[in-house]
């Protein structure tokens, strides 16, 4: 008797997990006539699918002449390369000390342009940012749309160049540092570059280390509030706190241009491991992702599309990097140019 009792049940059972396996299917499974008669939508015209960044070059070889000792050798860290080709662009290098007609031929092969981290802040490096902004300046109000994102260096010398003062700049504690960025009150996110920052990871940059710091320099809020020039050219997004308590800017955003600044080095979390302090959570790989998403998203928005020989003849793939993580702490790769290098020609 109790065999018969279990059948029902067994049965039960077999018509529940039929059930559930029947809810259980791929797209293509529930409704194959939609997707046969679904299309691929269009590129949209407006958009440049294949965007060029140009990044200029640092003077040196990364690793303070430990790797080449060439007088007027300059490098590219491969950081900044990977950051870039991660959200789908491509790179030129704009090798600061070529002659300046290659440099203008460059900058008109490229639909956005990348100021990376370093020390120089005079010279004729000084005077190549200084040139290169005010043609960035000049391409967007000619109606182009023509992005600038500046890390670290970058941002310094933008804070030089815009507030007309070479001095301005403030000692701060912040070498080989991880922090937070604390957000400006009522500050709009929309159009920066946090906008494609989820919510949650909004909140956690204020509350957890994802952000690398690694500079001797930068400059108060109040110091920046109290320059008539900086405060009409940029809003400030975020700040930051070194290693002595003190606040800096961290993040600012032009209000009129697609020129956006950080103080912090987006590019270091996803692609360099010279420091133990680097975050590499996934958080923090995010904020890699989201930083490249933006500013190639922005660069998308570039029209100028250059003759394909033109750009194929001066992309990063034409120069190989060096490994250097051995050579001491700091990149990983970098890319060295100089006088016995080769150097590509339009």
């Amino acid at each position: 008797m109790r065999k018969y009792i279990w059948i029902p049940l067994l049965m039960s059972l077999e018509i529940i997990l039929a059930k559930a396996e029947s809810n259980i299917y791929l797209p293509t499974d529930s409704d194959s006539v939609s997707v046969m008669t679904s299309t691929c939508p269009a590129p949209d015209p407006s958009l440049n699918y294949r965007p060029v960044i140009g990044i200029v070059s640092h003077p040196g070889d990364g690793a303070s002449g430990r790797l080449s000792n060439a007088t007027n050798a300059s490098y590219i860290a491969a950081s900044y390369v990977k950051f870039v080709e991660s959200a789908g662009a491509r790179v030129i290098p704009l090798i600061y000390n070529e002659p300046l007609d290659i440099l203008q031929t460059k900058l008109n092969l490229v639909n956005g342009v990348l100021f990376t981290g370093g020390w120089s802040k005079s010279g004729l490096y000084f005077d190549v940012i200084e040139g290169i902004f005010k043609q960035v300046l000049k391409k967007n109000d000619a109606g182009e749309h023509f992005p600038l994102l500046a890390i670290c260096l970058g941002f310094e010398l933008l804070t030089m160049i815009i507030s007309k003062n070479n001095n301005i700049l403030e000692d701060f504690s912040a070498s080989d540092q991880a922090s937070t960025l604390q957000f400006m009150k009522k500050i709009n996110i929309e159009e920066t570059l946090f906008q494609r920052f989820p919510p949650e990871l909004i909140a956690k940059l204020s509350t957890e280390c994802l952000v690398m710091q690694n500079h001797k320099y930068g400059i108060s809020p109040e110091t920046f509030q109290g320059n008539t020039e900086l405060c009409s050219f940029f809003k400030i997004l975020t700040t930051s706190t070194d290693q002595n308590n003190k606040v800096y800017v961290s993040t600012v955003q032009s209000e009129n241009y697609p020129v956006t600044a950080v103080q912090w080095h987006p590019e270091k979390n996803a692609f360099e491991w010279g420091s133990s302090v680097i975050p590499h959570s996934d958080n923090a790989i995010q904020v890699t992702q989201h930083v490249a998403n933006f500013f190639i998203g922005e660069a998308r928005k570039s029209f100028d599309r250059p003759p394909a020989k033109q750009v194929l003849a001066n992309l990063i793939y034409n120069y190989s990097p060096t490994y250097c993580g051995t050579a001491g702490k700091g990149y990983d790769e970098v890319y060295i140019f100089s006088e016995t290098g080769k150097i590509a020609r339009l």
